[in-house]
């Protein structure tokens, strides 16, 4: 197993982590399956947003004599109430779930507390305004949560977020089809069939500024909807009309700056080694590159994908992160020192280019690289 630095936070995450839906399966006995085959291949890092109290004490006995090998990333103001899972802002209530939710995992701290599913903007303004941050942000001083989170699948929400300073990591849909559309609300629209019924033209800008940002502050993001529940994996149901393998939505996932952690959906055990197995695919199966390319209806024509079919440059240059430190520089207006140590630490830099052209003609997005190559060497001066 590899392992990222999860943003700014010091922890270094497994770069397959658990997602808890498939853990009340077998009447909640598949949550201590997952764990065992996660301790088995090192995967360290879960989430919960489920509130189902009978869930919670499942994973507290599963993770019974092995806290310290993992990281929990659960969720504030997600609870449990009459029977049915609730999202609230009421801040009695979110005090009432959180106590709850720490006695029934058996510890007495979460590593992300993670504030609950924020799409609509005027949400987050009562977030950060009506007690729930405060909340949050004491609890981290207590040492009762270790960091502070929040799920969105908005790019214009998850942005104010980061740059309000408040938020370490952020949870947010990843997905090749995802990334394509606008901003909404309503979170139906990523997967809405009208939605992808005409041509569709690279990624959505609000995204990419986002996820640039996020690298350039420091927060680290955790995917959720890696797979789009699913449906990328189906042909017929798939929003591409192309199936794509778990491996080829993991890399792509983990290719976006910014990115820790892909948190894997699992029903089975076979489904957890199968998102674990990506760590010991070949490139060949990895690769998305080509899969992207031939979506009928989609194209991402002149946009880099970081998908590295440009290498190997003939001066040994490493263009795909050349290329993502250069688009970091833009969202920022400007050189963050992590992002220029970054780009120092690399053997070979923009300035060495020889425009052979040789990596355009094996781009399938018909990048202008050598232009890139320029601009990243006026940016950073060598």
């Amino acid at each position: 197993m590899k392992y990222r630095e999860l943003g700014a936070t010091g922890i270094k995450v497994s770069e397959i982590g658990i997602g808890c839906e498939g853990m009340s399966e077998e009447n909640f006995g598949m949550a201590k399956k997952l764990f065992d085959v996660a301790e088995e291949f090192g995967v360290n890092y879960f989430d919960l947003y489920a509130s189902n109290p009978d869930l919670r004490s499942a994973i507290g006995n599963a993770l019974k004599n092995r806290r310290e090998k993992f990281h929990i990333q659960s969720h504030l103001c997600s609870i449990w109430q009459r029977g049915q899972y609730k999202r609230t802002r009421n801040l009695k209530e979110v005090e009432l779930g959180f106590e709850e939710s720490l006695k029934l995992l058996q510890t007495d701290y979460l590593d992300v507390g993670m504030i609950h599913y924020c799409d609509d903007l005027r949400d987050w303004d009562q977030i950060a305004n009506g007690g729930v941050l405060d909340y949050a942000q004491k609890l981290k001083s207590q040492g009762r949560i270790h960091h502070i989170g929040l799920s969105s699948h908005n790019p214009i929400v998850a942005m104010k977020a980061v740059e309000s300073g408040a938020i370490e990591v952020l949870m947010f849909s990843v997905n090749p089809c995802y990334d394509l559309q606008p901003a909404s609300e309503d979170v139906e629209e990523l997967w809405a069939a009208k939605n992808y019924s005409g041509e569709l033209q690279n990624m959505n800008p609000d995204r990419q500024k986002l996820y640039e940002t996020c690298q350039a502050r420091g927060v680290g993001i955790t995917v959720m909807k890696c797979f789009g529940g699913g449906d990328l994996l189906d042909a017929k149901l798939s929003p591409a009309g192309v199936a794509l393998t778990a491996n080829q939505c993991i890399h792509y996932a983990l290719s976006r700056p910014a990115v820790a952690c892909v948190l894997a959906g699992a029903h089975s055990v076979e489904q957890m080694k199968q998102s674990i197995s990506y760590e010991d695919a070949s490139d060949e199966d990895r690769d998305y590159a080509l899969a992207f390319a031939s979506f009928p209806r989609i194209s991402w024509k002149g946009h880099c994908m970081y998908c590295s079919h440009c290498a190997p440059c003939t001066k040994a240059i490493d263009i795909a992160n050349v290329t993502k430190f250069l688009n970091l520089t833009k969202a920022q207006h400007g050189i963050p020192e992590t992002v220029r140590e970054h780009y120092a630490s690399l053997e070979h830099h923009a300035s060495e280019c020889i425009h052979c052209g040789i990596c355009e003609t094996r781009c399938p997005f018909g990048v202008e690289i050598q232009k890139n190559m320029d601009e990243a060497a006026e940016v950073f001066g060598y």
